[in-house]
């Protein structure tokens, strides 16, 4: 049997949750205290308890959903910008899900049997939408073609790991070197 889907005032909840611990995520880094994520959701830490029993269940579930709205996003961008800026756009997204998870690697090396295999399983998702761009890129002669979109989803998450004082903005900076180093070049320009 089916699990019925939550009430519309949990659903609420779910998604004020959701939208909350993101944006405290971004903020305080995933082992932000859940009253500041409850606090900002505008919900009781009971009634985050009551959906996430534990923390790594709501990191879970945050990273589940942007990872959604990343694999979401890709067939838009194909079709609204030229090949290697629809892959930019695309990048930039990726870096703000990536650099906005302060902790991230730790909680993924943690021992909590929830993030088992999940950097693996989150790049096996996201590699099919990027995939899809990266293909683009290169048939349009834009971006070199011996990178594979697993090997680059690896290095652009590498560049996103904050060095001190440092934000998105730098992250995206150093991503969009690399990309740069990606372009096609002809062979009189080298």
């Amino acid at each position: 049997m089916a699990a019925r889907p939550p009430r519309a005032d949990a659903q609420r909840n779910i998604d004020a949750l959701l939208s909350a611990a993101r944006t405290v995520f971004a903020r305080d880094g995933v082992d932000a205290h859940v009253k500041a994520i409850a606090a900002e959701a505008g919900v009781g830490v009971a009634t985050l308890y009551r959906h996430f029993p534990k923390r790594s269940d709501l990191v879970l579930a945050v990273l589940s959903h942007e990872v959604d709205e990343c694999i979401a996003i890709a067939p838009a961008l194909s079709e609204s910008f030229p090949p290697r800026m629809a892959l930019a756009k695309w990048v930039d997204r990726y870096t703000e899900f990536v650099a906005t998870k302060r902790g991230l690697a730790a909680a993924l090396h943690s021992g909590d049997p929830t993030f088992e295999g999940l950097g693996t399983r989150l790049l096996q998702r996201l590699e099919p939408a990027f995939a899809g761009l990266l293909d683009a890129a290169r048939a349009s002669g834009e971006i070199r073609p011996d990178i594979s979109a697993g090997d680059l989803l690896r290095a652009v998450a590498h560049l996103c790991v904050p060095g001190p004082d440092e934000g998105v903005a730098f992250s995206r900076r150093m991503v969009h070197l690399l990309l740069d180093g990606l372009e096609q070049r002809h062979e009189q320009e080298r």
